[in-house]
């Protein structure tokens, strides 16, 4: 299995997988699927717009071989004459305020001076924080992650907690999940143990998104709610177009702009020195934006933290 073209297979045939999953729990949206081709290889975007539940979500795939620059030696720290990578990447945002925004991406990266490896890892960003909920979405990581290795969970979550975080707001974007990057096989995971471990998350992503649609997605909400959603969007755009190292990558990499954009909101708002109500769900919300919480205990004992 370590031939790339046999990994950008089967991710290829995940991405449409997810794509099934996601129309079935959705009800009504269907992911329109457009292939895209460049010198550098290509993929399919497959994009949904309005559907019941989600209100713009992506899931797309990409397999791109191609010189490697020496604006991408400083982004990764690395000496080679060219690239080959494959992966899936998939976002999704809700029109109900209640219901997350989630992200997953996986991908296999190989140069031609024989180091290649792994990465990737999923990330739930809340509107408004629900505990009970954020808990049951760290338990399942765990579950997966311990499955492969009991030090991933643990490792990932905290890289997870230093990503996706906003220096200039001193907040997390949302409340994280995993991250992995540079996973290469030693001593401990093989090959196929790294690579079924990308599998599995993959397969696991649109059944965990399908429990917060179905459970909070006919959940009734107010105008206030709705606005603060939209400044929720406002702070996802500003990680992505500042820190995200898949956007900066595929841009420098020449890939589809696009694909690349797709994982933009459908609307978004900034208002100068917002501060929400005190005491609101905004202000709790908040409150919960902050790194190194333990998220699989953390609302059993929420009434001592405060």
């Amino acid at each position: 299995m370590r031939n790339i073209e046999n990994i950008a297979r089967l991710y290829s045939e995940l991405q449409q997988k997810i794509c099934q999953i996601l129309e079935i729990t959705d009800g009504r949206g269907v992911f329109g699927k457009k292939a895209w081709r460049k010198e550098i290889g290509g993929g399919v975007a497959c994009v949904m717009e309005n559907g019941a539940i989600i209100e713009k979500g992506a899931v797309n795939f990409s397999f791109v071989k191609g010189k490697f620059t020496d604006k991408m030696e400083g982004l990764l720290n690395e000496k080679a004459g060219e690239y080959s990578a494959t992966g899936i990447s998939s976002i999704l945002h809700p029109f109900n305020p209640w219901v997350p925004i989630i992200h997953m991406n996986v991908r296999y990266f190989a140069l031609d001076n024989g180091i290649s490896w792994f990465g990737g890892g999923i990330d739930l960003t809340p509107h408004i924080v629900d505990t009970a909920e954020a808990a049951s979405f760290h338990q399942s990581l765990k579950k997966i992650c311990d499955g492969f290795n009991p030090r991933f969970y643990p490792d990932f979550k905290k890289r997870a907690d230093d990503y996706y975080f906003l220096p200039h707001r001193n907040e997390t974007r949302g409340i994280g999940g995993i991250f992995f990057d540079r996973l290469k096989p030693d001593g401990q995971n093989n090959f196929e143990t790294l690579f079924g471990f990308t599998v599995a998350l993959a397969r696991a992503y649109p059944e965990i998104y399908s429990q917060f649609m179905k459970k909070n997605s006919s959940k009734p909400f107010s105008e206030q709610e709705k606005k603060w959603q939209n400044l929720r969007r406002g702070r996802y755009v500003e990680f992505n177009l500042i820190h995200d190292r898949g956007t900066k990558f595929g841009l420098e990499s020449n890939g589809n702009t696009e694909s690349i954009f797709v994982s933009l909101p459908p609307n978004a708002t900034w208002e100068y020195n917002f501060q929400p109500a005190p005491g609101g769900f905004g202000e709790d919300t908040i409150r919960l934006l902050k790194k190194n919480i333990d998220w699989v205990r953390f609302h059993k004992r929420a009434k001592t933290l405060y």
